[in-house]
């Protein structure tokens, strides 16, 4: 019997029912609609510090990130996944702080040529408060994780994006919401 294929998602917005985490969940029906495994983490709730550029993670690789907080089962949970969506709100033109702050300390994970997401089907989902992906920012978010994903050799293999300026605006955006739950689908269905 084949094993369920495990998609980490992880949502970033400091708000409980943020627009992004909104669209998360909806990708998380998409996952579990096609048998796989969903597993919503809102990294904002958790207690992660930043990188301190002690760089122990490079003189004892095995021995992992020298900081103990949240971040350390979360290591484990990538390492497990097959699929990762990371979904955030941008704010001021780029990626929240919070999914930065998660990223940042993903550094700790390498070695030879191998980072923590490296060969992992990635997506992404976006939301911003303005109109225009470009005027909004949205767009830098967009490079941002195209460029970490080419860098660690991920696999981006689709994007949400949109406008949501007031909290919970994202409910009923049936677009939105309907290609949130086609990126969970999708990863599921990648071989």
């Amino acid at each position: 019997m084949k094993s369920k294929k495990r998609i980490l998602i992880l949502t970033a917005s400091p708000r409980r029912n943020g627009n992004s985490t909104i669209l998360a969940l909806k990708a998380a029906e998409g996952v579990k609609a096609e048998g796989g495994e969903a597993d919503v983490v809102p990294i904002s709730n958790l207690n992660i510090s930043p990188c301190n550029a002690c760089d122990f993670c490079r003189t004892k690789a095995e021995a992992g990130c020298i900081i103990k907080d949240d971040m350390q089962p979360l290591y484990q949970k990538i390492k497990e996944s097959q699929g990762i969506i990371f979904a955030t709100p941008i704010y001021w033109f780029n990626i929240s702080a919070q999914m930065k702050l998660f990223i940042d300390r993903t550094y700790a994970v390498h070695n030879k040529e191998n980072w923590a997401f490296t060969g992992k089907d990635v997506g992404v989902i976006l939301t911003y408060g303005d109109s225009d992906v470009f005027a909004s920012g949205g767009i830098n978010a967009l490079r941002s994780f195209q460029d970490i994903f080419a860098y660690v050799k991920a696999n981006l293999v689709g994007t949400v994006y949109g406008t949501a300026d007031k909290a919970g605006e994202t409910q009923t955006n049936e677009g939105l919401l309907e290609e949130s739950y086609g990126l969970g689908k999708k990863l599921v269905n990648l071989s």
